[in-house]
């Protein structure tokens, strides 16, 4: 139901991971996008890196490197350790979590979070990097996941430009990035596009994806281009429409989900 049940030791299910992946492969998927959460790793930090390192290894056994995701400012604002909520049947993404949460994203922008929780989240995006950094089974670090939705905007940039810096000071040898659209404020969108080794995007409106294509190619002065999130059918982003334009502008996607 979110990232915290995905790796939490009680519910990690290598067993339904390596079902998935393998239809993945037989789809001929040779990457994946998956996200981490900075309370499992702050709970139980050596069981989370032998977690992660675990999925890597079922992930390149079926083919596939790996974009990890640190932070997410998307859904549910409340994330918690432990049992997480049942599904809820025909509710886009029902449980999912942000990572850190709101309430500590907006201490960031007002300057009282503690500084225990910045010291725990720093901890997390370096302990993360610095385990992983040279591991060629990832392919991509993706530092935060649409900062500034569910209303938080540009209140998302102090947090996110320390997330940057923190990521930098251990520069790992994949490269960084984090989107342009799907990230909500100027002052987010500007700091993601000056400091992102590759471009990526999110588009699910059909009618946008190749103009968004295009502002891309020119923000990125050159850097490679990946989408990474699209498909929704009922807004026009389907396989049928989507993956012609991707090849036409050589540009890499991942659809949102299998």
């Amino acid at each position: 139901v979110n990232q915290l049940e995905m790796w939490q030791a009680d519910t990690y299910d290598a067993g339904t991971i390596d079902r998935e992946l393998s239809w993945a492969e037989d789809l001929g998927f040779n990457t994946l996008r998956v996200y981490l959460h900075d309370l499992v790793w702050s709970h139980d930090p050596d069981g989370f890196a032998k977690r992660i390192d675990h999925f890597l290894g079922i992930a390149d056994h079926h083919g596939m490197r790996v974009i990890l995701v640190l932070f997410d400012d998307c859904h549910r604002p409340d994330p918690e350790i432990g049992v997480q909520p049942l599904p809820v049947s025909r509710v886009h993404n029902s449980g999912w979590k942000h990572s850190p949460g709101q309430k500590l994203v907006l201490q960031f922008h007002d300057g009282t979070v503690a500084a225990s929780e910045k010291k725990r989240l720093k901890e997390y995006v370096q302990g993360v990097l610095t385990r992983f950094k040279d591991d060629e089974r990832v392919l991509m670090w993706d530092l935060y996941n649409e900062p500034g939705q569910t209303g938080n905007g540009d209140k998302t940039n102090v947090l996110l430009k320390l997330t940057w810096e923190w990521a930098q000071d251990i520069r790992p040898s994949q490269p960084l990035t984090a989107c342009l659209d799907g990230s909500v404020g100027e002052g987010n969108i500007a700091v993601n596009a000056d400091r992102s080794d590759i471009i990526t995007f999110h588009c699910y409106w059909g009618d946008d994806l190749e103009q968004t294509i295009i502002q891309c190619q020119e923000t990125g002065m050159g850097r490679p281009i990946i989408c990474t999130e699209y498909m929704a059918r009922e807004l026009g982003t389907t396989f049928q429409h989507s993956l012609p334009i991707f090849k036409k502008y050589r540009v890499g996607c991942y659809n949102w989900g299998l």
